[in-house]
């Protein structure tokens, strides 16, 4: 589709015309607000949106609906006096400059996180418009973009929580050693905004899991959750594994670093249970407290190997070695199974002193009997297909 022809042979002269740009891929309030105090600054409104080419070009997408549809929609908006398609691909930011240049508007409104207004500032004075700053959003409404409504359109429905094995903490920026590891699994029964069949800041990774639900305002939705654990003072394992699933060994650093990733099934299926404390845990707390690193790597490398080697009886060992980590930190012990019952290992999980903690048995016919006692529960292991 074209760019609409000029309708400097329209109007009448004295006419104060406004011009706007974007690309208003999904239209919602603060479109609608900034158009209305954009047509404020004039009598006629002309609109620009980017083509799907020049998106394709600039932003590597497609746009949401085909360039028609979005030019009726803009169209038939009651303050919007005519569309045009910005089809200039090679002035960045500057899709409507052929038009521009023959139109020469009165005004150019701009939000003020308008990225390209250098540019538009140099073009406004070419052509004797009119250079206008308009807030992003309105007081009326709360922050929404394009970007964070896609987010929450690709949002999962519902994701797995996760247990830690050892080398906790190792992912955090500030405690990332060189040739560590962190190992993990993702676990269910699955978690969704409507439905969360666990304790609330339990150590499980359920923050990450509530962003990457949210949308977490982001495309990529992997990434920003990990900037909101690191933004909490906090590593990246929680929105890792949640995303990635199965049993993973992760290399220390300051981003995810996957080693290898294996089918949890195979080791864990019947073998796992958790026991609620009785007190939530304060992850972004527990960070500041003083660490035994050398015994964390240590646990860490123990994981790694275990499940290279797939041996379950190495993986307990790995635990356990957490395990006393934990109460060296000053954690109190943790109640002992009732008797009859086997356990294979425990720890803490997450950053512990509250929060659940892991059991692990040599057979789900031990792991049954335990989830009969109060405060236990199964959990399974869980990997995407």
């Amino acid at each position: 589709m074209s760019e609409a022809p000029s309708p400097t042979t329209t109007l009448p002269k004295g006419i104060k015309t406004v011009f706007v740009s974007g690309c208003y891929d999904i239209l919602h309030a603060g479109h609608l607000t900034f158009f209305n105090q954009a047509k404020s600054l004039g009598d006629h409104l002309t609109v620009s949106f980017a083509s799907e080419e020049v998106l394709l070009k600039h932003k590597n997408r497609r746009p949401s609906i085909p360039d028609d549809h979005k030019a009726s929609l803009l169209s038939n908006l009651r303050m919007v006096d005519n569309v045009i398609i910005g089809n200039n691909c090679v002035k960045l930011g500057l899709d409507f400059y052929d038009f521009f240049l023959e139109f020469k508007p009165s005004v150019l409104a701009v939000t003020a996180d308008d990225k390209y207004g250098d540019v538009k500032r140099a073009l406004c004075e070419k052509t004797g418009t009119k250079y206008v700053v308009l807030d992003k959003t309105p007081p009326s409404f709360s922050p929404v973009s394009t970007s964070s409504i896609l987010a929450s359109i690709k949002a999962p429905e519902y994701l797995p929580l996760r247990v830690d094995f050892a080398g906790g903490w190792l992912d955090v920026p500030r405690l990332a050693r060189e040739g560590g590891f962190i190992v993990n699994c993702s676990v269910s029964p699955l978690v969704s905004l409507s439905d969360w069949p666990y304790n609330l800041r339990g150590g499980l990774g359920g923050s990450g899991a509530w962003a990457m639900l949210q949308g977490s305002g982001s495309d990529n939705q992997l990434g920003a959750a990990v900037d909101k654990e690191l933004a909490l003072g906090v590593g990246w394992q929680d929105p890792a594994i949640i995303s990635e699933t199965g049993l993973v060994v992760w290399k220390s650093g300051v981003v995810p670093g996957l080693e290898v990733k294996v089918d949890p099934t195979v080791m864990l299926e019947g073998k796992m249970a958790i026991y609620w404390t009785g007190d939530p845990h304060d992850t972004p707390a527990t960070a500041k407290l003083e660490k035994d690193l050398d015994a964390i790597e240590t646990a860490g490398k123990k994981a790694r190997d275990a499940v290279w080697a797939s041996d379950y009886s190495m993986l307990c060992e790995a635990v356990n070695m957490s395990y006393k980590v934990q109460l060296g930190e000053g954690m109190n012990d943790l109640v002992a199974s009732p008797a009859g019952i086997n356990v294979k290992a425990k720890k803490y999980l997450g950053g512990g002193f509250g929060g659940y903690a892991l059991f692990l048995f040599d057979s789900k016919e031990e792991r049954d009997k335990i989830i009969e006692h109060d405060g236990f529960r199964s959990v399974e292991p869980y990997i995407k297909k």
